[in-house]
């Protein structure tokens, strides 16, 4: 599986998957990113299958509509998701980017609408984990029980070696796995106490 983390300008992280054989990619979270994602497909000769939104917020889905213009591509989010989509999905979902299976993993908290996506031994988190902490829960349509639900009874019963890639630029790295995770992110240790703080 091809892969890329991109991050042009900011602190947004984008994504490109593709199937090296079938030249089948998807973009997650366009955010501020395109004009490195269009010159990474166009040079791999990759055909955009897919743009997937972790959520809705418009940090992640600001380059959508000129991604989709360039090089086509559907868009993908939550069935809550209250932007312009072509696809709904919604917990245990799955998209195929060639070969490469894409599960959809529902992750509210943050937002309704989060999403985050298993793909190959790597989980793209959006803004429900970021290395070292996780996402904020005191905007329109947060919840932190929703978020300990998420992060507690999904994320981290995953394999300690699934590598974690947020939606931010936030922590000491730019990507993690489960295990170190579990090991060192102080707002699983103190969830609730962090956030009621």
């Amino acid at each position: 599986m091809f892969f890329r983390q991109i991050k042009q300008r900011g602190d947004n992280f984008s994504y490109i998957i593709a199937d090296e054989k079938t030249k089948e990619a998807a973009v997650i979270d366009s955010s501020f990113n395109t004009d490195a994602i269009i010159r990474i497909l166009k040079s791999q000769n990759f055909s955009l299958k897919y743009i997937i939104n972790t959520h809705s917020h418009s940090d992640h889905t600001a380059g959508n509509e000129d991604l989709k213009a360039c090089c086509g591509g559907k868009i993908v989010a939550h069935i809550l998701a209250k932007i312009n989509k072509d696809i709904s999905v919604d917990d245990g979902d799955l998209l195929a980017v060639g070969k490469t299976i894409i599960k959809v993993i529902h992750t509210p908290g943050h937002t309704r609408d989060s999403i985050c996506l298993l793909a190959d031994g790597k989980l793209f988190t959006g803004d429900t984990l970021f290395v070292g902490e996780c996402g904020r829960t005191d905007l329109p349509g947060g919840s932190s029980e929703d978020m300990y639900h998420s992060l507690f009874t999904k994320l981290m019963k995953l394999d300690d070696n699934v590598e974690v890639y947020p939606g931010h630029d936030y922590g000491s790295r730019p990507y993690s796995t489960i295990g170190y995770e579990k090991r060192t992110n102080y707002t699983l240790e103190k969830f609730i106490e962090f956030m009621k703080n």
